[in-house]
């Protein structure tokens, strides 16, 4: 069972080889200094960080991440050693680019686990603000024993004031030393897009997914702000041309010997030059906007320049809605100010004069509100006018149920950049509408909450109805994900242990996309999560073992996705466990989960289980504002994918897929 620390709290440690997780939100630097009984670094010897990663007992990450995983070997520590400090700093408080204190960026977790991957003891590292770097948490010797404490102790100056308070006399010249490691692996790591081939040999690979567990962070050494947790990169980020890492077969990078990306065009085709420039808009006329253009962002493909303008799109809302709720915020502390100040004199509390301060500092709030909104509306007329350019052109991965495009759908043959979870709305701007885009493969579980809740239009859904909305949306999805797929390369299972997911699923299983009928009771929620896994173990070891081709004969290679409902009937803490091993580990190795569950039914675990909700990406089948962006503080509206009413959209896509499915494995 993990312990969720709080800060000053510890822990005992019964291992002595450990990782330490870290999922930050943003690209950070991750360092370990050892220290004595009192606490003091000996020299910068006693550091492990980017620029001398290795010290006895520790190794850690060589550049700046969203995510590291520290390795720990207490045995491997001198007997002078009696403290191990994990240390995060954000690279931008030194001139790189992102967030420059930690208040600006989520709340950094830190997961201490074994080498199976079982969590020991977790700390959220929550009440930062100005902090640049932080001691997140410290292993310590007492007694002959090892326990882990939550520190969660920041630092505004950065590393250097860091390592100058554990008593480090080099600590600038450290903390430089540092930055400039973490430099040349964030110039290291951001690369242009590979050559393309003059034929696009795009076939059958998929596009780079983007970085962090919560599918919400830059690219490391990217600039700007990022789209919020959900996922998704920024318009223009790096990285959406290289393949994907894989688990098997020869569509990995780690299938070649060198360790870098699997060249896949041919070796005698010659490279075409780069991609043509995005289409140009026609001249505005004078004193109009320029009129909006489908794919007028960069990219080497029109999918790609469609999911970089759609980042846009979102980046721009965000940053006019939060100029406006800036300059709105400002005018009522001016106006409040200007009122205490005629309020303050006795003489104008009362008569005219009093009367026409109060007009006055109204009258101006007035006026900066009106201007605000006049500037928002402006902002927000020209994304509906590109909106409706651009919605029509989107492919199926991105468009919505009632595009026309999914009237004229084929199977892909190649994996897209990314999926269509729904859309995304601000209060202020109720006209507008921004797709809200998943990279794939996917990275992070999906949760659709059938909790009891209150919709934002006002009405009320009971218990029963939200159950049956939240089966409904996640078939919508789990059709979505295969309609996306090329032929056998996605595989649904699905986990209903009291039945009462029948109705909705009946569209998966009357189409035939199943790979079996519905697993019901505790036995048949045994077998899938057995037989799942089984599967990444397997998995897991041929890549450890350096033969992702060595896999059983017949073995199936192919993305799963389980669609667990009513959790947690049906389950025992046998198959609890191997639910949270499948959300840890599986992702990984192809393997998806989407929970479709009430928290509250399973409230009697604990807190056992809230690493398991923590690591899933949460969506509601009714309208409601729980997504949160930390860049700019908005808490945007998420409205899931609808169906046109008596529509048979889902069921001819679903039937396509079915007939290539069987031609595929002929």
């Amino acid at each position: 069972m993990t312990a969720e620390l709080v800060r000053g709290q510890n822990h005992p440690l019964s291992q002595s080889r450990l990782e330490i997780r870290i999922s930050a939100g943003t690209p950070v630097a991750a360092a370990a200094a050892l220290s004595d009984e009192n606490g003091r670094i000996h020299g910068t010897e006693w550091v492990a960080h980017p620029g001398a990663p290795v010290q006895p007992g520790l190794e850690v990450s060589r550049q700046a991440a969203a995510d590291h995983r520290l390795a720990v070997d207490l045995d491997a520590m001198t007997d002078a050693v009696h403290r191990v400090s994990v240390l995060l700093a954000l690279p931008a408080a030194n001139g790189g680019a992102g967030p420059a204190r930690f208040g600006a960026v989520a709340a950094p977790f830190v997961a201490v686990t074994g080498l199976d991957g079982t969590e020991v003891a977790s700390y959220t590292i929550t009440g930062l603000d100005l902090e640049s770097a932080v001691v997140a948490l410290e292993l310590y010797r007492r007694q002959g024993a090892w326990k882990v404490r939550a520190v969660g102790q920041g630092y505004a100056g950065g590393l250097a004031e860091l390592f100058a308070d554990q008593g480090l006399s080099e600590a600038a010249q450290l903390a430089a030393g540092i930055d400039e490691a973490v430099a040349r692996g964030l110039a290291r790591s951001v690369q242009a897009p590979p050559p393309r081939t003059s034929e696009g040999d795009r076939s059958r690979q998929a596009a780079a997914p983007a970085v962090g567990p919560d599918q919400g962070v830059a690219p490391q050494g990217a600039p700007g702000p990022v789209p919020p947790a959900y996922g998704g990169q920024p318009a223009g980020g790096q990285g959406q041309g290289g393949p994907q890492p894989a688990y098997g077969g020869a569509t990995g990078p780690h299938a070649s010997s060198g360790g870098g990306p699997v060249n896949y065009s041919h070796p005698r085709r010659q490279t075409s030059a780069p991609p043509p420039p995005p289409p140009a808009a026609p001249p505005a006329q004078p004193g109009q906007p320029t009129q909006p253009v489908a794919g007028d962002a960069t990219g080497w493909s029109m999918e790609e320049r469609l999911y970089n303008q759609v980042w846009g799109m979102f980046e721009d809302l965000a940053r006019t809605a939060a100029a406006y709720r800036s300059a709105v915020d400002f005018a009522e502390s001016r106006m409040d100010k200007e009122l205490e100040q005629a309020l303050s004199d006795p003489r104008s509390r009362i008569g005219g004069q009093g009367d026409a301060a109060r007009e006055a500092a109204r009258a101006r709030y007035t006026q900066l509100v009106d201007q605000a909104r006049a500037s928002l509306d402006r902002d927000v007329a020209q994304l509906v006018a590109e909106s409706e350019v651009v919605e029509p052109a989107l492919p199926p991965a991105f468009a919505r149920w009632d595009n026309p495009c999914w009237h004229a759908y084929r199977v892909p043959m190649e994996i897209p950049m990314a999926l269509r979870l729904g859309d995304l709305r601000l209060p202020e701007a109720e006209s507008i509408r921004i797709p809200m885009l998943l990279r794939l493969p996917l990275e992070r579980g999906l949760w659709i909450d059938s909790g009891r809740t209150d919709s934002l239009n006002g009405s009320f859904t009971d218990s029963h109805d939200m159950r049956r909305l939240a089966m409904d949306t996640a078939v919508a999805h789990a059709a979505r994900l295969l309609a996306v797929y090329p032929a056998g390369e996605f595989t649904v299972h699905v986990v209903d242990p009291a039945g009462s997911g029948v109705q909705a699923l009946a569209l998966l299983t009357q189409t035939g996309v199943l790979a079996g009928p519905p697993a019901q009771g505790a036995a048949g929620v045994t077998e899938v999560l057995a037989r799942l896994t089984q599967r990444v173990d397997l998995v897991q070891m041929a890549l450890r073992g350096g033969a992702p081709d060595a896999l059983p004969p017949g073995f199936d290679t192919s993305q799963q996705l389980l669609i667990v409902n009513d959790f947690p009937h049906g389950f025992d803490d046998r198959a609890v466990n191997q639910l949270r091993y499948l959300v840890d580990e599986g992702p990984s190795v192809g393997v998806h989960l989407m929970m479709v569950a009430d928290r509250e039914e399973s409230a009697g675990y604990g807190p056992l289980l809230d690493p398991l909700w923590r690591a899933l990406l949460r969506l509601t089948p009714v309208p409601d504002d729980h997504l949160a962006d930390p860049w700019v503080g908005h808490a945007w509206t998420y409205e899931p994918p609808a169906v046109p009413h008596g529509s048979e959209v889902l069921r001819k896509v679903l039937t396509q897929v079915a007939e290539a499915r069987r031609t595929w494995n002929r």
